[in-house]
């Protein structure tokens, strides 16, 4: 049986959490993250060393690592005191490659190396960027990591852009052309997945594509930026950039938990994402599942964004043997 070639586009823990479930399947896998993360630890390096955001690199990096587990967790290490307070390890890692071989793309690589990853972690674009969020005002809120943390006014976002505009990494663009299956993981709307597609080439790119590209829908709603969502809100959102007609199958979650696990798990003004009017959306296949994890997340010391992640996630393995089934 032919190795399946699949492409994940996302960033952050969804990416993690898609990877984590796929690297034990015999595939192909290569991970596409966004570029214009520029909170935590990766601002910081940003702005102070001028490299490119390092975080959901090293995130996908982590949960495709073979290496044993104490490099893993050196990887992903965050000191809590001192000078480096707030930084993971391997964020320093990778922007120390970087400013060693003049090449992200090769820092990447080099770290890939090192943790014997299955597959391969691909930057969209190789181009400095920063995200523009508009207001129905016109009022622009610029950077990832305000319009992440923003929870009043993105209920009336008009449109996203990147600033400058980038080209997408012909290495990327070689992935998404040569795919059997392209994921669109579930991660932050507007921060983890659109960033992704307004990187000049990627609409183009999916839109040629013979691979199936499905689209695994988010659990909770954000509250300020999607609230009351469902998942047809959802994929409208990301056909508006990616270019409607592109996604073949949308995996949602259909499993309603106990008030206990909600009352325990939620975080004020969450809700659960309800599926939606979805015969609206004749020419997509929506499957529905009870894909809740029973883990409860735990914040990693030194962690800056803690408090806005969702404490509920998707199980890995249910995911990823659904999506290799397919």
């Amino acid at each position: 049986m032919k190795k399946q070639k699949i492409v994940t586009i996302g960033g952050g823990s969804g990416s993690f959490m898609v990877l984590s479930g796929l690297k034990k399947y015999p595939a192909d896998l290569s991970a596409i993250v966004g570029m214009a993360d520029d909170g935590g630890s990766t601002g910081v390096l940003r702005d102070e060393l001028g490299v490119l955001p390092p975080g959901d690199a090293r995130q996908c990096l982590i949960a495709l690592a073979k290496a044993g587990p104490a490099l893993k967790e050196l990887f992903n290490y965050r000191f809590d005191e001192g000078g480096f307070k707030g930084h993971a390890f391997g964020n320093l890692f990778l922007a120390a490659m970087e400013k060693a071989s003049g090449d992200f793309n090769q820092a990447v690589k080099t770290a890939g190396s090192v943790l014997k990853v299955k597959g391969r972690v691909l930057p969209s674009t190789l181009r400095s960027v920063r995200l523009v969020a508009v207001l129905k005002n016109n009022r622009k809120i610029i950077g990832e990591n305000k319009i992440y943390g923003n929870t009043s006014d993105l209920i009336n976002l008009k449109r996203l852009y990147l600033k400058p505009e980038a080209e997408l990494n012909p290495e990327a663009e070689a992935a998404i052309k040569a795919a059997d299956k392209i994921i669109i993981n579930p991660g932050d709307l507007y921060c983890s997945l659109i960033p992704n597609f307004l990187v000049k080439g990627t609409a183009e790119a999916l839109a040629k594509t013979k691979a199936k590209i499905i689209y695994v829908a988010n659990l909770i709603t954000k509250p300020g930026q999607t609230d009351n969502f469902t998942v047809v809100d959802y994929l409208r959102a990301i056909e508006k950039y990616s270019g409607k007609g592109i996604i073949d199958y949308v995996i949602y979650n259909k499993e309603m938990p106990g008030d206990d696990f909600l009352k325990k798990h939620l975080r004020p003004g969450e809700k659960l994402v309800m599926a939606g009017d979805i015969d609206k959306f004749k020419k997509i296949k929506l499957l529905g599942y009870n894909l809740l994890s029973r883990k409860v997340f735990q914040a990693k010391k030194g962690d800056a964004l803690s408090n806005l992640r969702s404490l509920i996630k998707h199980d890995p393995d249910k995911l990823a043997k659904i999506i290799y089934n397919l």
